[in-house]
């Protein structure tokens, strides 16, 4: 059998994805090019249901993606976060937080133009 020694990749910046939903928070870290180094998610976190929506949830998914990253040696990102949901804000503070450097942060969140009808209004 040719066994051969899996290479750990060091990369210096990096770009950090935050989607943030109403159910969920992923926050995944790819190198320049876009080649994903690793993720993590509230439901990663241990997060079930409805908690996974929670900025707590979200809070401790990064903190999660922080120790990976870590491993990859990575000192800046640039973050593009994305989605409606709560856990934006805290997961880009884990991360500023950690000691790594953020260059950007840019709000990609799709904003219709006028696109596809809006579902009907919710009746609680």
């Amino acid at each position: 059998m040719n066994a051969q020694k899996k290479v750990k990749r060091v990369v210096d910046s990096a770009i950090l994805n935050v989607l943030s939903t109403f159910n969920n928070t992923i926050i995944t870290l790819s190198d320049l090019e876009g080649n994903v180094l690793c993720w993590a998610s509230a439901g990663t976190a241990g997060f079930k249901g409805t908690r996974k929506g929670t900025p707590f949830a979200a809070q401790q998914a990064s903190i999660q993606l922080l120790a990976k990253a870590k491993k990859f040696g990575v000192k800046q990102v640039e973050v593009k976060v994305r989605g409606p949901g709560q856990g934006k804000e805290p997961a880009v503070r884990v991360i500023h937080g950690g000691g790594i450097r953020i260059l950007s942060i840019e709000d990609l969140t799709p904003i219709p133009h006028n696109g596809c009808r809006a579902p009907k209004k919710r009746k609680v």
